[in-house]
């Protein structure tokens, strides 16, 4: 009985394997038939469709590595990498849509078309492969965008200098990665005769050193101030390793209450996300705190610290160097990318708070995000899209409209910036849930 049992048992073994083995797939035979049921683009049809239809969205099929060392992807305002493997999994949160533009592609030609024919078979009906490839959309001097512009440091730009004295390391605008080293955010530093001050800690303790090194190039003068523009942790966490140093820490009260109540929860975050990169980050609270204004003179400059009004988040403040007309902005003026609305945020009170600081009559702003430009731009990006949506959303209230109407409100002329996909939808449902109870 066991002896029929164990060939039995073998028997069913053996015959799926011999019976329902899987055909040899010749791998160029198979692309060959996907190319007949995809459509493929050029450079200049690529162009073109950016032009005539932003709303496009691009995906970089290619692994994150691939990326990082070949240039960067192709600089567009809907710009995404999804690698291959991930695709079908990712693809219906980032566009739900399926009327929406797609196109893919990679390095050579191989996996996009792969990738073009999986998002027809989901049922997007504007699938198109760019079939030239990123290396020579990159070698025809197309604009890239680099996941990290600074390669051989942990920041995600070299400083670039803004005034006489006054640098600035600009940081992605997109959202806080590995690969970015969470520096998306505006570093900032002013260099004196006597010292250096440092405006934003960082977003962890390798970064701010990083930061650090490159302050030392250019100066042999110590750093001794460090000001918090606001309690994010892309302002605070990296404290730690200035502390070290002996350097003073400012924060205003807001922002350092901020911390204390969030620090362990951001410092969880940033740990999970910088792994290696999160070595020696710890929560460290400022020396000094001030409510609306603390003046720090230091080798003949004069260094503002306000505290203009409530905006973004709690403790925002704008560094203000009134003999170099410069404004080190925080998170009050935005650029190149959309700002988010948080549960704390008042737009109401943040277009009052604009009023002073606009008011100040500076020739150049440093935003908190983005490069940096003068207060029209600044203006059109914060203020200019705050009134635009209040407007829109005071109107939908009062004719009686509902939440789920606040999504048609048509946020186009700002789909340019990063970050629009991730925060514009969001953006209108907090406004319209703070709206209703003004």
């Amino acid at each position: 009985m066991k002896a029929v049992t164990l060939c039995l048992l073998t028997a069913l073994t053996i015959v799926p394997i011999i019976g329902f083995s899987a055909p040899d797939l010749d791998p160029e035979k198979h692309l060959q038939q996907v190319q007949q049921r995809i459509t493929n683009i050029d450079s200049w049809q690529l162009e073109q469709q950016l032009e005539k239809h932003p709303e496009t969205v691009l995906i970089d099929v290619r692994m994150p590595n691939e990326i990082l060392r070949l240039g960067g992807k192709i600089d567009a305002a809907r710009s995404y990498n999804i690698n291959r493997g991930w695709l079908e999994f990712r693809i219906h949160d980032l566009v739900p849509d399926k009327s929406t533009p797609i196109v893919v592609y990679c390095g050579i030609n191989k996996r996009s078309p792969l990738a073009a024919d999986t998002l027809q078979k989901m049922g997007y009906s504007k699938v198109y492969n760019y079939a030239d490839g990123v290396l020579a959309w990159r070698d025809g001097g197309h604009p890239m965008e680099a996941p990290d512009e600074y390669l051989s440091s942990m920041l995600f730009s070299k400083p670039v200098k803004v005034a006489e004295g006054v640098w600035s390391s600009i940081g992605a605008t997109e959202p806080p990665t590995y690969e970015n080293s969470g520096h998306n955010n505006n570093l900032s530093f002013i260099i004196t005769d006597e010292g250096v001050v440092v405006i934003n800690a960082g977003d962890n303790y390798l970064l701010a050193r990083s930061l650090h090194e490159e302050i030392k190039k250019l100066t042999d003068k110590p750093v001794k101030y460090l000001v918090w523009e606001n309690g994010q942790g892309h302002a605070s966490m990296g404290s730690a390793y200035w502390k070290e140093q002996g350097v003073h820490i400012i924060a205003q009260k807001g922002a350092a209450d901020e911390v204390k109540r969030h620090s362990g929860q951001m410092l969880e975050w940033i740990l999970n996300r910088s792994r290696d990169k999160g070595l020696g980050t710890r929560v460290v609270m400022p020396d000094e705190t001030f409510e609306d204004k603390k003046v720090i003179e230091l080798g003949g400059v004069r260094i503002e610290l306000l505290r203009l009004g409530w905006a973004h988040s709690p403790g925002d403040i704008s560094v203000w160097l009134p003999q170099k007309k410069v404004v080190i902005a925080g998170d009050i003026a935005f650029h190149q990318r959309m700002l988010p609305v948080f549960e704390s945020t008042d737009t109401k009170v943040w277009i009052e708070t604009w009023k002073k600081f606009e008011a100040l009559g500076a020739k150049v702003v440093v935003p908190g995000h983005g490069t940096p430009t003068d207060m029209a731009t600044v203006r059109k990006y914060t203020i200019g899209y705050l009134k635009f949506m209040r407007e829109r959303i005071g109107k939908l209230i009062e004719d009686g409209g509902l939440l789920e109407d606040v999504y048609s409100i048509d946020q186009s002329p700002w789909r340019h910036l990063d970050t629009y996909d991730e925060l514009h939808k969001l953006n209108a449902s907090r406004m319209f849930r703070m709206m209703e109870f003004e």
